[in-house]
């Protein structure tokens, strides 16, 4: 009898299949992993989940303001991701899978690519951005564009305004700073508005952001990643990377990203010999911690709170426990304020002459130089906030007239405090990462082009989150992966976010 029972069970599931009804798919905080497992149980269409996140945005983002536009073509890519599956056409782990990307990634289709400005709405774009055109044939489905602070917050407004997108809020503590400037795609990420979103970061703009929101962020070696088509700051330290709810989905993302373009050819030229054979998925390990040396150097753990620390030192006894070596007390013979004084200079020159070379790129724009953005300012200053959030830093940069005797030298100064400061350090203490809190090393890993992860790390007293970033030299990615995962799965401190006023 048994066995007819079960025979009975079958036929039911098999009818219940054949007419479209399969047991139920957990869409919040469903990871990559999850996504193509649904697809191939049934559970899950690309369509369906489009038609989730689509619904999250228009339930949330009058109140979060993480997405600048959606995509009016994603539920049609969606449905031909689907009949592609259905063909046996899928092509990887993010096939059918919606991801946002920051709105200074451009895109040719029907968005906008605008870095938050309203003098750049309308310009139409040439080409997709490499690392947009990679996510497309890789088989993603773009859902939209993710808010940021208004150009990379180079303008110097508040973290995660802009005058397309307003102000982005922090979806853990509404009041809270979501940092920036891809304030956006960390808040999407974290909120369950797309499956995985993708940053940029010049200095700081993966890492704070990810640690401020709570979710995994990868900012990669320079070059590893192309910037082709993306709205610029400095080629020197400007990166695309994924910012996703765990390591494993960002690692995902990564692996789809990475690799040479001949639109940023000495950048992903030079990158392209640090990726591994096999892509960067064989690196999650939960044993990554296991020999490794890791330094904790004094200048970045100053004025974290007292809370924060004890959190900090527990996990430090975490990594220990799960078998690194943990080498404390370091020092940095490069103090963050040499860097930054003439990383800025430097940048001034670089913003200008990267963001003429862009515009000039575009088939259409409203404005055609850094000049034209200025006095769009001008002429639209309610809608700017120019009265708020002025424009010194554009005029600043307008001012400047090349990369001459004085830049050179400002460069090659960065070139020397990343060598002998960093650099040596790691190298002396024959270190595999870095620890820092938060975003606090971001300045040393910019000025040489290293990389960088935040991990979850906890909560503060007012539940607003916090991170720890594991850093290393260029082409460090497989360690710190290894360790970041490892470190994630030892700990398991991300929760959803809260929305607390």
């Amino acid at each position: 009898m048994a066995w007819l029972r079960l025979q009975a069970v079958a036929a039911v599931l098999a009818l219940l299949a054949a007419a479209g009804v399969t047991h139920s798919f957990e869409f919040h905080e469903a990871t990559v992993d999850a996504i193509q497992l649904g697809f191939r149980n049934g559970s899950l269409t690309s369509a369906a989940l489009v038609r989730f996140y689509l619904d999250q945005i228009r339930r949330m983002n009058p109140l979060l303001h993480a997405v600048i536009e959606v995509n009016p073509d994603a539920l049609r890519q969606a449905a031909r991701a689907d009949a592609e599956r259905r063909r046996g056409m899928a092509t990887g782990a993010l096939h059918g899978v919606p991801v946002l990307l920051k709105d200074n990634i451009a895109t040719c289709d029907a968005l906008n690519t605008t870095a938050g400005s309203l003098a750049l709405l309308g310009s139409v774009v040439k080409r997709d951005a490499g690392v947009a055109a990679r996510l497309r044939r890789a088989g993603a489905v773009v859902l939209g564009k993710a808010s940021l602070s208004e150009w990379a917050n180079f303008r110097n407004v508040h973290n995660g305004w802009s005058a397309r997108g307003g102000q982005t809020r922090n979806p853990y503590v509404l009041s809270s700073d979501p940092c920036g400037s891809s304030s956006g795609s960390g808040v999407a990420a974290a909120a369950n508005m797309a499956a995985v979103t993708l940053g940029t970061e010049t200095d700081g703009s993966i890492l704070c952001p990810s640690s401020f929101n709570s979710v995994v962020g990868i900012k990669p070696t320079v070059g590893l990643t192309s910037r082709a088509g993306v709205v610029p700051i400095t080629p020197r330290q400007d990166s695309v990377g994924p910012m996703c709810r765990t390591v494993s989905d960002a690692v995902h993302v990564l692996d789809a990203i990475v690799g040479y373009d001949k639109l940023d050819a000495a950048a992903t030229r030079t990158a392209s010999k640090y990726i591994p054979r096999g892509g960067y998925l064989q690196f999650l390990k939960k044993d990554g911690l296991k020999g490794k040396r890791i330094g904790v150097p004094n200048e970045f753990f100053q004025g974290v709170g007292e809370k924060q620390m004890r959190v900090y030192k527990q996990h430090l006894a975490t990594i220990r426990k799960h078998g690194a070596v943990v080498i404390e007390n370091l020092d940095i013979a490069t103090g963050r304020q040499d860097i930054v004084s003439n990383e800025w200079t430097a940048m001034l020159t670089e913003f200008k002459l990267s963001m003429n070379e862009y515009l000039a790129d575009l088939s259409y724009s409203p404005v055609h130089s850094l000049a034209g953005i200025i006095a769009f300012n001008k002429a639209h200053p309610i809608e700017e906030r120019l009265k708020d959030f002025g424009q010194q830093n554009l005029i600043l940069a307008q001012n400047t007239n090349g990369i001459g005797h004085v830049e050179r030298a400002r460069i090659r100064l960065l070139k020397k405090l990343s060598a002998n400061g960093l650099e040596k350090m790691m190298k002396e203490q024959q270190l595999d990462a870095i620890v820092a809190p938060e975003h606090y090393a971001s300045n040393h890993l910019a000025i040489g082009g290293h990389p960088g992860i935040v991990v979850p790390a906890g909560y503060n007293e007012k539940g607003v989150p916090f991170g720890i970033c594991f850093g290393g030299l260029q082409g460090y990615e497989p360690r710190l992966i290894e360790m970041a995962y490892a470190f994630e799965q030892a700990t398991e401190v991300r929760r959803p976010p809260t929305f607390k006023p």
